[in-house]
C-alpha cells in the first residue's frame, strides 16, 4: 500500500514544469517550494498556465524578496495616451473661426477707444479711422461668431437670458450692446455727405449728437469686449487656458490695445497718430508682460505655450510687437515707417490670439496635462498636511 501510495504521489501529484518526477527539493515543503499560479507570493501572472512564460507587465505579488522566476512590475509605466481610448478633458468642439472672432472683437474694442483718444485730443482724422475700423471688425467678429454656431438662430437664443456668472452669456450681451453702438458712431461720419434740407437734412443734423452719444457707448464697453474672452477661455476646463486666468485678461487687452493703435497708424496722418503711438506702447507692455507669465509661470501647463504651432506663432507675435513698436517710435515723421509699424502691430495680435487659443486646444488633447497637476495638488495637500498635523 505505502509503495501503491509513492507511485502514485509520484507519478500525478509532484512533477516538475517539463513533467518529470519532482525531486525531493522541489517537492511542496522542500527547499525550492514554488506556491501554486495565482496564489499570492506566486511568481505568475493570473492568467498565466503553470510552467508557460511570464508576459510582459506582470509580477509576482507578495513573497519574498527577490524569489520566484520572471518578476516584472504588476502596473506598467503610466503613459498618458487616453482614458479608456477617451481624453479625460473633452476639448472645446470650436474652429479657427473662434480664434478670428478673438481676434476681430479686440480689434473692434481698440478702434474704438482709438477713436475715443483722437475725439479727446481734437484729431478728427484718428476719430474718423477708429470708428470705421470698429464698425468693420466687430461687423466680421459677428460674422465668426454665429458661423461657429451654426445658425443666427443660436446667438438670437442666448439673448432670451441674461446670466451675470456665465461668461458667454456676459459676453454675448457686451457685443449686442457695442455693436449698435459702434455703428451709430460710425453712420454718423457720413453726414456731412447728406442734403442739408429735407428729410435727409433732418438726419444729417440728428446725426453728430446721436453719434457723439453711440461712440460714448462703444468706449465705454469697449474694455469689456477686449476682455470677456479671456474670462471665457479661462473659465473652461482646457487645462492651459484655466491655468492662465490671472494672465489672460492682460494678454487680450494689451492686443486689442495695440491692435487699435494699428489702425491709426495705419489710417491717420503722422501729425495727429501721437495717441495711436502711446497706445501702441501700453498695448505691447501689457501684451508682452501677460504672454510672458503664460509661458513661464505655469509649470507643465505653460508647455503647450512654448511648443508645436502654439510657441511658432506667440515668438512670432513677440517678434512682430517689438518691431512694430519700434517702428512707431522711431518713424513717427515718415508715413511708411508708420503704416509699416501697423501692419506688424495687426499681425502681431492675429498672431498672438491663434497662438492662445492653439496652445489651449494642444492642453485638451494631451492627458498629461490633466493627470501631472492633479498629483502635483494631491501632493502638495498630502505634505500640507503632513507638515500641519506635525
Amino acid at each position: 500500500m505505502s509503495a501503491t501510495s509513492d507511485r502514485l504521489g509520484e507519478d500525478y501529484g509532484e512533477r516538475d514544469d517539463r513533467g518529470r518526477p519532482a525531486t525531493e527539493a522541489e517537492r511542496p515543503g522542500g527547499l525550492g517550494e514554488r506556491p501554486p499560479a495565482g496564489r499570492p507570493g506566486s511568481g505568475l501572472a493570473r492568467d498565466e498556465a503553470p510552467g508557460g512564460p511570464v508576459r510582459d507587465g506582470t509580477s509576482r505579488r507578495g513573497g519574498r524578496k527577490g524569489g520566484g522566476r520572471g518578476d516584472r512590475p504588476m502596473v506598467p509605466p503610466a503613459s498618458f495616451g487616453s482614458y479608456y481610448g477617451k481624453p479625460i478633458v473633452k476639448a472645446p468642439v470650436w474652429h479657427h473661426d473662434i480664434a478670428a472672432y478673438l481676434f476681430t472683437g479686440g480689434l473692434a474694442a481698440g478702434s474704438s477707444l482709438l477713436a475715443a483718444a483722437g475725439d479727446l485730443s481734437g484729431r478728427p482724422a484718428l476719430g474718423r479711422a477708429g470708428r470705421l475700423a470698429a464698425l468693420g471688425a466687430v461687423t466680421a467678429s459677428a460674422y465668426f461668431l454665429i458661423h461657429d454656431l451654426g445658425r443666427p438662430a443660436r446667438f438670437h437664443h442666448m439673448l432670451r437670458v441674461a446670466k451675470p456668472t456665465s461668461p458667454m452669456s456676459v459676453g454675448t450681451w457686451v457685443l449686442t450692446a457695442f455693436g449698435p453702438a459702434a455703428g451709430v458712431a460710425a453712420i454718423a461720419e457720413g453726414a456731412p455727405l447728406l442734403p442739408e434740407r429735407g428729410v435727409l437734412g433732418l438726419v444729417r443734423r440728428l446725426l453728430p449728437p446721436l453719434g457723439a452719444a453711440g461712440q460714448v457707448g462703444a468706449a465705454l464697453t469697449a474694455p469689456a469686449l477686449a476682455t470677456y474672452t479671456a474670462v471665457l477661455l479661462s473659465d473652461t476646463s482646457t487645462p492651459s487656458w484655466h491655468a492662465a486666468y490671472e494672465e489672460l485678461p492682460f494678454v487680450f487687452a494689451g492686443s486689442a490695445l495695440a491692435s487699435g493703435a494699428a489702425v491709426g497708424l495705419l489710417a491717420a496722418p503722422c501729425d495727429q497718430a501721437g495717441p495711436a503711438r502711446r497706445m501702441a506702447v501700453c498695448g505691447a507692455a501689457l501684451e508682452l508682460y501677460g504672454a510672458h507669465r503664460v509661458e513661464t509661470t505655469k509649470g507643465l501647463l505653460s508647455e503647450p505655450y512654448r511648443t508645436g504651432r502654439a510657441g511658432r506663432l506667440l515668438r512670432a507675435g513677440r517678434a512682430l510687437t517689438a518691431a512694430g513698436v519700434a517702428g512707431a517710435l522711431l518713424g513717427r515723421r515718415s508715413r511708411v515707417a508708420s503704416a509699416l509699424s501697423g501692419l506688424s502691430l495687426l499681425a502681431a495680435s492675429l498672431a498672438t490670439r491663434f497662438g492662445i487659443f492653439e496652445g489651449g486646444m494642444a492642453s485638451a488633447k494631451d492627458p498629461k496635462y490633466v493627470v501631472v497637476p492633479q498629483r502635483e495638488r494631491l501632493q502638495r495637500r498630502a505634505e500640507s498636511g503632513d507638515a500641519g498635523g506635525s
